[in-house]
């Protein structure tokens, strides 16, 4: 499956009388923009995501792991093919994000920012940002979870506890998040039933032959999320290790007033 709709998966099609914002959401592990060729390339992560034309991307790999943990991109360079920056943090590494992780926005400003060390054996971490974009308030939260299953269980929990916003605005979990099940035994089913579709389950690595679905795009309220799709073209086979999804984001008037 590299496809996702809301109608194709047997629910009601969202709808409202008031007006509505529709955006496009990404998620992409970039690999440390190292391709499957072997090659370190960060302008082809630039041409990936100026392909995508997302409004908000959520970025895993970004940042270099060890030393100084420097930020990969050519921000300026980036900013220029795509129109989108990232979202400041604070931290005593010279990288774009937080554990690298790295969340871009266009046409839009930063309200509030909050950087989580997540539980488990591995140094992981996750990045949440309060946007307005195109006029509507989210929150995104975007993560790279470990690669053990019991410490991606604690990792949602904690998650769940620190994302829920005050103001009624709607959230958006992006990531890599290391899960391809589906179900109870799943390390994802602790984010049922308020979060989802859990069931948009597009099998996103390797890049060259996709089998596994361990990039995910899921929202509170689950019906926000219309659409996700798997961006495969030719190039983006080649930049990373994993292919990127997408989704459609639709906007209720009164979502877009919940600050």
């Amino acid at each position: 499956m590299s496809s996702w709709t809301r109608e194709a998966a047997g629910q009601q099609a969202l709808a409202s009388t008031s007006p509505a914002t529709e955006l496009k959401v990404a998620s992409y592990n970039i690999h440390k923009a190292v391709g499957r060729d072997r090659r370190f390339d960060p302008n082809r992560i630039i041409e990936v995501l100026r392909q995508i034309d997302a409004d908000v991307v959520a970025l895993q790999e970004a940042d270099q792991r060890f030393g100084e943990r420097s930020g990969l991109l050519d921000l300026a360079r980036l900013e220029r093919r795509t129109g989108l920056k990232p979202v400041p943090v604070q931290s005593a590494w010279q990288g774009h994000g937080w554990h690298g992780n790295v969340v871009l926005f266009r046409d839009g400003a930063v309200t509030a920012t909050r950087q989580l060390v997540l539980p488990g054996v591995e140094p992981r971490g996750a990045l949440i940002a309060d946007l307005t974009v195109c006029g509507a308030p989210i929150r995104v939260v975007a993560a790279h979870l470990g690669l053990l299953r019991h410490s991606r269980s604690r990792q949602v929990e904690t998650l769940i506890n620190a994302s829920k916003p005050t103001d009624g605005r709607p959230i958006f979990l992006m990531g890599d998040l290391n899960e391809w099940r589906i179900g109870k035994k799943s390390s994802l089913h602790g984010l049922a039933p308020k979060f989802g579709p859990l069931q948009a389950a597009i099998p996103s690595f390797p890049s060259r032959f996709p089998i596994w679905a361990l990039d995910r795009i899921v929202a509170y309220p689950a019906e926000t999320i219309t659409q996700v799709d798997l961006h495969d073209t030719e190039l983006s086979r080649l930049a990373s290790d994993h292919l990127p999804i997408k989704a459609l984001v639709h906007l209720r008037g009164e979502e877009r007033q919940a600050h």
